[in-house]
């Protein structure tokens, strides 16, 4: 019962709960739309980048698939958001930035009830939960590191995800009564599967309930825990069968898991002791914000301080229990984010060691630590007031200019290769948005920066041999395809070198590498497309026409076939 003096019962606070109104709701959700628009707006007009280009509707046959093929996968309800983007506005990329502002601008929402909660159970009531509550909400919503989740495409798995987890937490926190009841638990579920089966690092949910029902149900106690049964029996059920999902979907990829060549599981934990404290530092001072991160890892607990990193974060936990009950926000908060944070940044190993959007999902509980001392601060309304709008306004634009830099994709990696200037792969993405450009010399150089010495690798190869052919330097460009072909023989990489030598007037050289990459792979149809393309000069025009149509049978969107079929039919017609 002592605990009492700090926390307000789940049963006492619900009864309040429901004093809003549903115009200032809707009022708020208004507001937050428009600054949302505001400030990202840079970014809805901006290209697909990056992994963007892997996204499902990118594939050719995307347009023909029914609604039940396109969401087909380990993903269906995101798969289903691109899905009706693409019927709306085919691969337009508007209509995709805007969805995800949209789901940032509910995420923000959720936040507001979330701390608005929390605030209610910590015994902070009336105009000042509101305004605590508010701000919470608008830091969500305004600050700039949350750019990527919001602007990059591919991150839509992170807000959307988010949404149903931040959900299935707000249905949890407004029960009508202190035990949960079947049908609470069930929505619960259902948002919980619906997160998990979005993306995986939502998984933490019933250890943050866990957590929730120590601290304030009753507070610091474990009956709330054993009153929940109704929840956390059947949550037991799905988190087993959500931990075998995530690890058989991991145990299959090459960018996460167990299984990533160089970098074992512990290298990864001693990084992410470090690697938590730049978004600590981000949230706080969001300044230096970069797509992609050329971040060190530590191979021992000494190596680039980790050991550090590491004594740190477990002061903090130390800080946090001491201090739970004359701050129990900040002290829940802390812990609630180290759980958030856990299946991106402890032992699994992912191949980018930090990255922005990680921050999303624990920006929630990172908030209650701020809320903690502002619900503390006696200065007069006037100044707490003009305090929380100077720094809304500081968020506002330092997002709307990190939003410019997400509005162009030669912006984007400009930016990262300033701050990464070792970063190989922002060097190689910096060079395709400068292809796509027709800066070719550009190109050239920024692949050139991309190259490592003993590390050849296949795609920026192919890339550079074609910013090379642009520059008209064919030696230069075979140069680079007999390198990439030596990693790893491909029908596209034969492909270009046929087209190149082509060019170059060495049908010889061309038939034969147009051969090797039709052995390869017999349904590469610019391959085809290349071969009817020497036919043609060479004066076949039977056999250009047959290389055509067949080009044009495999890929039925191949306009470049369509155009040379239509060419070497009318020449045959004059004949």
């Amino acid at each position: 019962m002592k605990s009492k003096k700090h926390v307000q019962t789940p049963s006492r606070a619900a009864s309040a709960a429901w004093s809003l109104r549903a115009w200032h709701v809707a009022a708020g959700g208004l507001a937050a739309l428009v600054a949302a628009i505001l400030v990202y707006g840079p970014a809805l007009n901006g290209p697909f980048v990056f992994d963007d280009q892997y996204l499902p509707f990118f594939s050719p046959l995307y347009a023909e698939q029914t609604m039940l093929q396109a969401i087909k996968g380990v993903r269906p309800l995101l798969y289903f958001t691109f899905w009706v983007n693409n019927r709306v506005a085919g691969t337009e990329p508007y209509t995709y930035h805007l969805l995800n502002v949209l789901l940032h601008v509910f995420n923000a929402l959720l936040v507001f009830f979330i701390a608005r909660k929390m605030l209610t159970w910590a015994g902070t009531q009336g105009g000042r939960r509101e305004w605590l509550a508010a701000f919470a909400g608008a830091v969500f919503l305004l600050h700039p590191a949350q750019t990527e989740a919001v602007a990059y495409v591919a991150s839509r798995s992170e807000n959307l995800s988010v949404l149903f987890f931040y959900a299935a937490f707000t249905v949890y926190l407004y029960r009508k009564s202190t035990a949960v009841s079947w049908p609470v638990a069930a929505g619960v579920l259902v948002l919980y599967a619906a997160a998990v089966s979005t993306k995986e690092h939502t998984i933490t949910l019933p250890a943050l309930l866990l957590l929730t029902d120590y601290y304030w149900n009753p507070g610091f106690s474990l009956q709330g825990i054993r009153r929940n049964w109704r929840l956390y029996v059947p949550l037991a059920v799905t988190g087993a069968a959500g931990f075998a999902l995530v690890l058989r979907l991991v145990r299959g990829a090459t960018t996460a898991g167990f299984g990533i060549a160089g970098l074992p599981w512990y290298d990864y934990f001693y990084t992410q002791w470090r690697a938590l404290w730049v978004y600590f530092r981000l949230f706080v001072a969001p300044v230096g914000l970069n797509a992609d991160y050329d971040y060190p890892i530590s191979r021992s607990v000494l190596d680039h301080g980790a050991i550090a990193g590491l004594a740190g974060l477990l002061l903090l936990v130390g800080c946090a229990v001491y201090f739970r009950k004359r701050f129990p926000l900040a002290s829940y908060g802390y812990l609630a984010a180290l759980i958030l944070f856990a299946p991106t940044s402890s032992i699994m190993p992912i191949q980018d060691a930090v990255a922005e959007r990680r921050l999303y999902l624990p920006m929630v509980a990172l908030l209650l630590v701020v809320v903690e001392f502002l619900r503390r601060w006696k200065a007069p309304p006037l100044v707490l007031a003009a305090s929380a709008s100077l720094v809304l306004a500081a968020l506002g634009i330092a997002g709307y200019q990190r939003s410019q830099v997400w509005s162009s994709d030669v912006a984007l990696w400009e930016d990262t290769v300033r701050k990464s200037p070792h970063n190989s792969r922002a060097h190689f993405q910096l060079g395709v948005a400068y292809y796509q450009q027709g800066r070719c010399e550009s190109a050239a150089l920024q692949y050139a920066a991309a190259d490592r010495p003993g590390q050849p690798d296949e795609r920026l190869l192919l890339d550079w041999a074609l910013a090379e052919d642009c520059l008209n330097r064919p030696e230069a460009a075979l140069e680079k395809l007999q390198r990439a072909v030596r990693v790893r023989p491909t029908a596209y990489g034969y492909s270009l070198m046929g087209m190149i030598y082509g060019k170059q007037k060495k049908y010889t050289e061309a038939l034969s590498a147009l051969r090797t990459a039709l052995a390869i792979n017999p349904r590469e149809d610019m391959a085809y497309f290349y071969r009817g393309n020497v036919s043609a000069a060479m004066g076949d025009l039977g056999k250009a026409v047959e290389d055509y149509r067949r080009a044009v049978e495999i890929n039925p969107d191949n306009g470049l076939a369509r155009r040379g079929l239509d060419r070497a039919e009318m020449r045959l017609r004059q004949r």
